[in-house]
C-alpha cells in the first residue's frame, strides 16, 4: 500500500515551474508590448518629408460646349 501522507514537491521540481511562470510572464509582457506598439504607430499619422512632399495636380474644369 502507498503512503497516506502528504505528497512532497522537490525543490528542482518548484524551480522548473518557477522558471516557466517566469518565462510565460516575459512572453506576454513581450506580446503586449508588441500590440501596444503597432497600434500606437496606427494612430499616429505618417508624416511625409520634404524631399517626399508631391505637388498636387490641378486639373482644369470641363470646358462647356
Amino acid at each position: 500500500m502507498g503512503s497516506r501522507g502528504k505528497k512532497k514537491t522537490t525543490f528542482e521540481k518548484l524551480a522548473r515551474e518557477s522558471r516557466l511562470r517566469e518565462r510565460r510572464l516575459d512572453k506576454q509582457a513581450r506580446k503586449e508590448a508588441r500590440r501596444q506598439a503597432s497600434e500606437s504607430e496606427a494612430a499616429q499619422p505618417e508624416r511625409i518629408s520634404e524631399d517626399e512632399a508631391v505637388e498636387p495636380v490641378v486639373v482644369p474644369a470641363a470646358q462647356e460646349r
